[in-house]
């Protein structure tokens, strides 16, 4: 029997699993505001010796993971996410190794279409929304050295969070130490890479904080690629009762002139993957962004039966971006990008417990999300690296109003069965200020409806065995600056459709006293992708194609055998265009092609090492099959497998202060030369964004408890 369950007969034991979960049902798992749900009842105490939340994820009727983050002892800088998720079954992190663009990140294929910023995965942070309205989002403004956690949520069940949700990341910070502290650390690596960072923990139970400060610098592995960023994540708790926690949230982001290096065509990857396009310097291609986000969480518990959660939040965004071309034409949008922009948003839900007429528990959630963003956004000239005349000039506006809901009852001592329903509302309205007898008025508005229903349903077998299936639809709107522009430039692409798909998925989970096994076979069938149709005068035009399908097969296996701790994923995706279609300048793309970005085959083997309380050690072997690059499947990045290592050792003990930790990171030990990440469909033919050769990161950090 595993360690987490306090009982000795199987039936007992699925009663007692079925107590001590059912009134955190899906916590972390569900949307943000659905999240926290009663402990309390009139149920008898459960004792469960171990992870809780580990437990409920066992017993999810869903495919969710979770990465445990240590900012003291973790062998890796926390600079992206794609340090965290490698090796997640079914999600795919790249770093572009370019600062100017966020990280490619797609879950089951959702998300590989994006050629900036994250599209198709929905990202939030301590249940704040990094992924705005229309559906586009950023991960880089997630602080990851006071991160604890990192959820992933993949399938059906994710449409629960809404617009845009083919898969969700929630990333959560830490809670403040009890009893306060302070924690420095620095590091440096191979192609100027410094890093340094900051944190003060202060208060006791009922009023308590942390800030964290970072700031990190490279002058980047190939030309025209440095960058900086600085960073601050506060994080402050009040407990004014046992029933109430209120949380406040601040995020402050600044990267200035952020070079940004560009896609390479094959030849030149060939030739040379350090170098950068000749357009790069001529037109100073580069992106600043500040961000500035508060947030405010508020859970109550009301009674024995009932609770709350709220949540409001606001923040403010400017960007300005010289892109690779001077978009001086009178029709053109420019060829620099100056955005300024103000989004908040509103949340509530109310979480109820009872019981069924057979006595298991049943809970149900009802609640509310608001979402607005209000954005300013003008275009220049690029004259060489300076901004010039302008040539767009208008007021964007997005919301999604959504009402939801959610049931989790346990039909029997070994079934449970989760239905949920979101119904979506989403609003973009465009007002044209730049109007010319070549730029005519883009003014104009759209509304999209959704209705998302989801059921799951899980067996369990035994104690060790948990059997799920379930199903449910989803929708992804076009983006703003998707539905920009249209073929004859007489205004926004307001007839472009939002993508809608049906999901399904089967899986089991499996955890003995030494090994933990994952599998889940998915299929999604997707109406009305959004895929690219031409590029006039530096604008790219979409358009919708029916009948994508992503089907698959996700493992995962890990182990813990005294000091060994071994670990493999596999991911097998069939990714492919069901019908054909007349994509881009005319090309047909046809019946089966594959869609770009995704990989057919996704492995990682994992090794770590603990001889010690003191020592840890690592090995990974990174394994990808090929990508295409384009709709047409005329370009492809071949496949690679890449070896990376890593050590950490930590001087005193847990009790001591101050302790410190040292850590070496090595990663494409064998020097391998490969295409790190693709900008899927481009058309200039600058797909490949070349992976850093053989470097090394090492670190130092304090803890002062």
């Amino acid at each position: 029997m595993h360690p987490a369950l306090a009982t000795h007969r199987p039936r007992t034991s699925h009663r007692a699993r079925a107590l001590s979960a059912a009134f955190s049902a899906l916590a972390g798992l569900a949307p943000p505001a659905m999240a926290q749900a009663s402990e309390g009842g009139t149920l008898a105490p459960v004792e469960v010796q171990g992870n809780a939340q580990a437990q409920r994820r066992f017993d999810s009727a869903a495919s969710h993971t979770s990465v445990q983050v240590d900012g003291f002892t973790a062998a890796t800088p926390l600079v992206h996410l794609s340090e965290l998720l490698a090796g997640q079954a079914g999600v795919v992190a790249l770093d572009r190794q370019n600062y100017a663009q966020d990280l490619q990140i797609a879950v089951r294929g959702f998300g590989a279409r994006s050629t900036f910023g994250v599209r198709g995965v929905r990202i939030l942070v301590d249940g704040i929304p990094a992924t705005m309205p229309d559906g586009q989002g950023q991960a880089a403004t997630a602080q990851l050295q006071s991160a604890a956690q990192v959820d992933v949520l993949r399938g059906p069940l994710a449409q629960l969070y809404g617009n845009a949700a083919g898969g969700v990341l929630q990333v959560h910070t830490r809670e403040p130490r009890a009893g306060g502290g302070a924690q420095a650390s620095v590091a440096a690596g191979s192609f100027g890479q410094r890093l340094a960072d900051a944190s003060f923990d202060f208060g006791n139970r009922t009023l308590s904080g942390l800030v964290d400060v970072s700031r990190f610098e490279t002058d980047g592995w190939r030309e025209h690629s440095a960058a900086r960023r600085t960073h601050l994540n506060g994080k402050l708790v009040a407990r004014p009762d046992a029933d109430t926690k209120i949380t406040a949230l601040l995020n402050l982001y600044d990267q200035p002139n952020a070079q940004d290096p560009l896609g390479l065509t094959r030849a030149q990857f060939n030739a040379n993957p350090r170098q950068a396009p000749e357009v790069a310097a001529s037109f100073g291609t580069r992106k600043s962004v500040a961000q500035n986000q508060w947030g405010l969480v508020l859970e109550r518990q009301l009674g024995p039966a009932d609770s709350v959660r709220a949540r409001a939040y606001g923040g403010q965004r400017t960007l300005t971006q010289y892109l690779s071309f001077s978009g001086a034409a009178e029709n053109s949008a420019g060829g620099v990008v100056d955005l300024d922009r103000d989004y908040h948003g509103l949340g509530l839900a109310w979480t109820h417990s009872a019981r069924m007429p057979s006595g298991l528990p049943l809970t149900w959630t009802l609640g509310l999300d608001a979402d607005r963003l209000s954005e300013q956004r003008q275009g220049f000239v690029n004259q060489n690296g300076e901004s010039g005349a302008l040539r767009r000039n208008e007021r964007d506006r997005a919301g999604n109003t959504d009402l939801f809901a959610q049931v989790d009852a346990w039909l029997a001592p070994t079934w449970r069965a989760v239905a949920g329903l979101r119904a979506s509302r989403v609003d973009m309205r465009v007002s044209d200020h730049f109007i010319t007898p070549a730029n005519p008025d883009d003014s104009g508005a759209r509304r999209w409806r959704q209705t998302s229903p989801v059921l799951g349903l899980v067996w369990s077998a035994s104690d060790q065995l948990n059997l799920y299936a379930n199903l449910g639809r989803g929708f992804e709107t076009p983006t703003l600056a998707e539905m920009a522009y249209s073929r004859d430039n007489t205004g926004p692409n307001f007839g472009l459709a939002a993508s809608r798909s049906r999901q399904m998925e089967i899986g089991a989970k499996w955890q003995g006293a030494v090994h933990q096994v994952q599998a889940a076979w998915f299929d999604a069938r997707s109406r009305s992708e959004i895929v690219p149709a031409a590029t006039v005068n530096g604008r790219t035009v979409f358009q919708n194609a029916d009948n994508v399908r992503r089907r698959g097969l996700e493992l995962a296996w890990s182990a813990q055998a005294g000091a060994w701790k071994p670990r493999a994923a596999y991911t097998y995706l069939d990714a492919f265009f069901g019908d054909a279609y007349t994509g881009a300048a005319g090309a047909r793309v046809g019946a089966g092609n594959r869609l770009p970005g995704t990989a057919r085959h996704l492995a990682q083997l994992a090794l770590d090492y603990a001889p010690s309380a003191h020592w840890q050690l690592g090995a990974t072997l990174d394994v990808s099959g090929k990508v295409f690059a384009n709709d047409v499947n005329t370009e492809a990045a071949p496949g690679f497998a890449v070896l990376g290592l890593r050590a950490g050792y930590t001087f005193g003990h847990a009790a001591a202060s101050p302790r410190w930790q040292a850590w070496a990171r090595l990663d494409n030990l064998l020097g391998r030369q490969y295409a790190g990440s693709l900008i899927v469909n481009d058309g200039n033919g600058r797909f490949f964004e070349p992976a850093a050769g053989r470097r090394i990161m090492v670190g130092l950090r304090a803890q002062f408890l």
